[in-house]
């Protein structure tokens, strides 16, 4: 009963010894046949590799902003409902959003379970003969710490005591503090600000570079009365920042606050919106489209870097089928059945391409190492990427292998012999 699967197992193992000694004899061959599939696999993980940092990188970006927070602002983050391009001039036009709307929508949300409102302007900042230039100034309400989740290293945040009665206290970016105080501990100190003295209370913890702009490291923050002191409200750009109740979507909570800014601004049902309720969904809805994109072109682009590959190992394992004729027909004389020849020239193509394909996944990692230890850009090389570079090569390797495997598999014994 076992004996049929007991001799195709055997058969199997004679044939792959068989596969890895051809390989280890041609060594000039095994490596052209390795350096073809070697770049494939490296150019096609390398873009999924870099294409998945940058992803991940946005995406972490993106959820700085909140996942379950709208943003009241003139300026949209992206084309509005129906637009094709960023009309940029409308927007101009809008009346920026008023401390007086955040108290109101304060009142009149339902949905929202934190509020807050903060106000950017850049201005320079000195401590003693030190000084740092356009600094990130914010003018915040108590509730926007909490919000954004920031995290103080050393000292402490306001009180809603002082930001209520625009006390002269700042909490400053991890930058600005080096920057400024070197390894002195700026709590305490006093910095000045468009001419006006701000105790320092806090330092936020470092928080790295964001393509949004929106980190805290070269950033201020100031209690919006204390703030409003140095400029006009109207000559910043203001945001209502409203965190979701749990069970409420960002969806859901944008949609009220869409419907109460109208009431508040006495906007007609025929007018159109003059201000803009942005929340991470829409944002994200518009990265994936990017992302699906780029993703199809690069993996498109990288497909003939291991196609060349497979025309590689194909041609070489022709020209190995021509050389081993004889011990072909030999093999068929004493028996070897077609479908053992075959799997022997197809073991020899898959292993072949399945160590090109490692060799490559092995100089990526090598290259996540180099850019990681060189740039803050993180790369990793994921395990889906990894297998993903592994199941390509073995079916490279056994497409490729396929022809020059049937053809060995059906000679004639006697014609192979004789090469005839």
């Amino acid at each position: 009963m076992f004996k049929p699967l007991v001799n195709f197992l055997f058969q199997l193992r004679e044939g792959f010894i068989f596969a890895m000694e051809a390989i280890m004899i041609n060594k000039l061959r095994t490596f052209l046949s390795l350096f073809g599939i070697t770049i494939g696999i490296f150019s096609i993980i390398s873009v999924f590799t870099v294409l998945d940092a940058l992803e991940n990188t946005i995406r972490a970006n993106m959820n700085s902003l909140g996942s379950n927070m709208v943003y009241v602002q003139r300026f949209p983050w992206g084309p509005e409902d129906g637009d094709n391009e960023y009309k940029w001039w409308k927007y101009l036009n809008r009346p920026q959003p008023k401390s007086q709307e955040y108290e109101q929508l304060k009142e009149l949300v339902n949905t929202g379970e934190q509020f807050a409102y903060f106000a950017p302007y850049n201005r320079t900042v000195k401590y003693g003969s030190e000084y740092y230039n356009n600094t990130n100034i914010l003018g915040v309400t108590y509730s926007y710490g909490s919000m954004r989740n920031t995290e103080i290293a050393n000292g402490r945040y306001f009180t809603e005591f002082e930001t209520q009665n625009g006390a002269k206290v700042a909490v400053i970016g991890s930058t600005i503090a080096e920057s400024l105080f070197g390894n002195t501990d700026p709590v305490g100190k006093r910095i000045t600000i468009d001419g006006k003295k701000a105790t320092v209370i806090g330092v936020v913890a470092k928080e790295g570079d964001n393509i949004f702009g929106n980190t805290m490291d070269e950033a201020i923050m100031l209690p919006l009365k204390f703030a409003y002191t140095m400029i006009d409200e109207r000559n910043t750009e203001p945001a209502i920042m409203i965190k979701a109740r749990e069970g409420v979507t960002s969806d859901d909570l944008g949609e009220e606050v869409e419907v109460i800014m109208r009431q508040i601004r006495r906007l007609s049902p025929t007018t159109e919106n003059n201000f803009s309720v942005n929340r991470l969904s829409l944002v994200e809805d518009q990265a994936a489209a990017i992302f699906s994109s780029i993703n199809l072109s690069g993996g498109l682009i990288s497909i003939f870097a291991i196609i060349v590959g497979g025309f590689g190992i194909a041609n070489i394992m022709f020209v190995s089928v021509r050389e081993r004729m004889t011990q072909i027909g030999i093999q068929k004389a004493l028996g070897a059945k077609s479908y053992v020849i075959l799997m022997l020239f197809l073991y020899e193509s898959i292993f072949l391409s399945v160590i090109g394909g490692i060799l490559g996944l092995i100089f990526i990692y090598i290259g996540t190492l180099i850019i990681n230890n060189a740039t803050d850009f993180i790369v990793t090389l994921t395990l889906p990427n990894i297998l993903i570079g592994i199941s390509i090569s073995a079916i490279i390797g056994a497409i490729s292998g396929y022809l020059p495997a049937r053809q060995a598999a059906k000679m004639e014994p006697v014609k192979a012999i004789f090469k005839t």
